[in-house]
């Protein structure tokens, strides 16, 4: 299955549901975390129309979720 090309919007609102929070927006930059067991998890999504999909892929890498989990939530 291939990492679709969506936008920050999209990427951002469907790592809300998955239980991660906006910690802070600097400039093109917005923080996210999200507190798993005894670590936090800390991703930076950068606000581009459209998100490139290898940028996607390592993002979904860093935040510990599979293709198919955040598929399913979009």
């Amino acid at each position: 299955m291939k990492v679709p090309s969506l936008s920050y919007k999209e990427i951002v609102s469907t790592l809300q549901r998955l239980g991660f929070i906006v910690v802070r927006q600097k400039g093109s930059h917005i923080r996210m975390q999200k507190r798993k067991k005894e670590k936090v998890l800390k991703i930076i999504i950068p606000a581009h129309r459209p998100v490139k999909r290898s940028t996607l892929a390592k993002i979904l890498k860093y935040a510990e979720v599979s293709l198919e989990e955040f598929l399913d939530n979009l």
